[in-house]
């Protein structure tokens, strides 16, 4: 047999993915010629450079869209994140719950030792017109600012999501595992009975309705004003598919817990090129990599798959006419518009999969969601209650949250064995993966459970294992949006210490506020935003206007609406990514209504199963048609789904329970 060449075009979460498990591997059947052999060649193109090795060094840590940044860029120094901050965790069960893809990757690169928790405070901060206050603080007595229908700003924004998801399933009803939401996705209705003054009715199919127009039939202007500002993110209330957005925003999956990675969640994209490399050399793979090359245009022929690229130096030039067995489109919904463009005015014979009308519709089927963020470094953690002092409104970072791991811990250490039996099946209330406030009340609930009083030596012991120093968010309605406290988190522990904030997490409403304040007051733009690849060149420097219009909102953040700018210190560094430039052009991707997403999951992988008679080795791998969109396991999941099914390759993970992609 000839040698075969498969082409990756994307060296983001799944390119990378992809190359790997082409590499790892194992074949379902003895004879399968679609495996990678001795002599075979694995192509990796890279738009950009990531600063992968000292052997292999670029303009930004890998990832995609993440994109860890350390204070002056120095890998020993903190670390914020600037994109995709971290992962659910996944104990291994069969059933429970997390991001299993991205748990295994992990283990599997040896990295588990490096996954540290990443969970939210049980009581954040808010700001919400103009009004301070911490959730714990929400009742009838002090109610948030708005005028909801049925005294909905009495309790918490996130009940909204609880209101309008009542049409359809409640805490005891609904779908519950990933096969039974992938079934809800097509078949799941309203199943109320509605009043005649709604715009929708029981019976209709919910995923023929937009997001945001059934939040507001359901919750009113000012009911879902609360939700949209309170909940933090534009995007869990976009007028995206309804049946998707109750499994996005669902609040009735218990055990779950986020986790990154110590050096920084681009370390995953470090490790994940390092394997790549060590097993083609071990395999006798050619392996290129050819960084600043791009995909232009792609054509099936009866030879294989033929395709043009085109380089950084020279974006609108062809560089290379070349052919391959398979090529793999790690790319957004943007990215692969371009190449669809290119292509469709392109003279050369053969058939172009991506203009066909179905293959264009299902490219279509889902909104790109733009995304702004902006990091701050420190040397002080001026947010927090410190000994030299507090803020007005202090980010309460410090929370109790007891996982099974905390449990195996605590067995270790001699806790004893009848008391962790009655933690785990404590229900009233939970314990297991619950955030408690504050030490009382944890301690309060666990002698609870167990019924009996601690010791000192217990009460020390289980308040260790638990204890957390959180990440936030803070949230306001104010345009930084949502605030989140990395802190110091220098691997040596050496030096001066340097605090670092995402001092604005902004999707989809806000992103534009940030924009107009790059350049600052007297300068003009001279990049075309269709050129500007300031997400492949890393966190560009934040204006001293930017800098000052965001301690003017942290101000009001923390010390109160009429505090001045100068309450906030004048920060050390300050960078931002926008996400809505190429080649990304989103944050993140939504599925919009009036679409089977099933089909589109299944069908858009391999685009030319839309198009009659044809049959073509191109694929498109990625968060933008996953099941998990805006996580690194939706570009995993789509990449391990393509193999397995197209390429004999095993699954890396049992899916009796974990369907990779929505099955038939």
């Amino acid at each position: 047999m000839s040698k075969k060449t498969y082409s990756i075009f994307g060296a983001g979460a799944a390119g990378l993915y992809t190359a790997w498990r082409l590499l790892d591997g194992k074949s379902k059947n003895e004879k399968n010629q679609k495996m990678l052999v001795k002599g075979d060649v694995l192509e990796l193109y890279d738009w950009g450079k990531y600063d992968f090795s000292k052997k292999n060094p670029g303009t930004r840590e890998p990832g995609a869209r993440v994109c860890t940044w350390h204070y002056k860029d120095n890998k020993d120094n903190s670390y914020l994140e600037l994109g995709g901050m971290r992962y659910l965790y996944w104990d291994g069960t069969p059933q429970g719950p997390g991001h299993r893809l991205v748990t295994k990757t992990i283990e599997e690169l040896d990295l588990k030792k490096d996954s540290i928790p990443f969970n939210e405070s049980a009581d954040p901060l808010m700001s919400l017109r103009s009004k301070n206050m911490y959730i714990s603080d929400i009742n009838s007595n002090q109610p948030a600012p708005y005028f909801a229908n049925n005294y909905a700003q009495d309790a918490p924004p996130d009940d909204g999501f609880t209101t309008i998801q009542s049409v359809a399933i409640t805490q005891t009803s609904g779908p519950t595992t990933r096969r039974e939401w992938c079934r809800f996705y097509e078949e799941g209705r309203i199943n109320i009975d509605m009043p005649d003054s709604s715009i929708f009715q029981k019976g209709d199919l919910l995923k023929e309705i937009g997001y945001w127009n059934l939040g507001y039939d359901m919750l009113g202007q000012e009911g879902f004003s609360y939700l949209s500002d309170g909940n933090g993110y534009s995007s869990n209330v976009v007028n995206s598919n309804s049946a998707q957005s109750f499994n996005v925003n669902d609040e009735f999956l218990p055990g779950t817990e986020y986790k990154t990675l110590i050096k920084g969640y681009s370390s995953l994209f470090d490790s994940l090129f390092e394997e790549v490399e060590k097993l083609a050399k071990e395999k006798g793979i050619t392996l290129n990599y050819y960084p600043n090359v791009r995909l232009r245009s792609i054509l099936h022929t009866k030879s294989g798959v033929n395709f043009t690229t085109a380089t950084r130096k020279d974006p609108d030039a062809l560089a290379e006419r070349k052919k391959c067995d398979a090529a793999f489109l790690a790319m957004p919904r943007a990215a692969i518009e371009l190449v669809a463009q290119a292509t469709r005015y392109s003279d050369e014979e053969g058939m172009d999969v991506l203009n066909h009308e179905k293959v264009q519709l299902y490219l279509e089927s889902v909104l790109m969601e733009p995304s702004y963020k902006i990091g701050m470094f420190f040397d002080t953690p001026w947010w927090r209650t410190t000994e030299a002092g507090s803020p007005t409104y202090p980010a309460k970072l410090t929370s109790y949250f007891l996982t099974q791991e905390g449990i195996e811990k605590l067995r270790k250490e001699g806790f004893p064995s009848n008391y962790l039996k009655k933690i785990e099946s404590a229900k009233n209330p939970v314990i297991i993966s619950n955030s408690f406030n504050d030490k009382a009340s944890f301690i309060a609930a666990v002698e609870n459970a167990v019924e009996e009083r601690l010791t000192f030596k217990q009460e020390k012991q289980i308040s260790t294992v638990a204890e957390l120093d959180t990440i936030g968010p803070s949230i306001t309605d104010m345009p930084i949006r949502q605030v989140v406290y990395f802190g110091d988190n220098a691997r040596d522990g050496k030096g001066k210490k340097v605090y670092g904030i995402l001092a604005s997490y902004d999707d989809i409403l806000y992103a534009t506020f940030w924009k107009a304040l790059e350049l600052g007051p007297d300068a003009t733009r001279k990049i075309p935003e269709s050129r500007d690849l300031q997400p492949l060149e890393g966190p560009r420097e934040a204006t001293p206007v930017m800098v000052k219009m965001l301690r003017s909102q942290l101000a009001s953040l923390h010390f109160g609406p009429q505090a001045d700018y100068s309450y906030v210190p004048e920060p050390l560094e300050t960078r931002y990514m926008d996400w809505s430039l190429p080649p990304f052009n989103a944050g993140y991707h939504a599925y919009k209504s009036h679409y089977n997403l099933g089909d589109v999951q299944r069908k858009i992988r391999k685009p030319s199963q839309l198009v009659p008679k044809t049959d073509c080795e191109i694929f498109i791998v990625g968060e933008t048609y996953s099941n998990d969109q805006a996580w690194v396991e939706g570009a995993f999941c789509t990449a391990e789904s393509v193999l397995n099914d197209f390429f004999g390759i095993e699954p890396i993970i049992d899916e009796k329970y974990y369907p990779f992609i929505s099955p038939e």
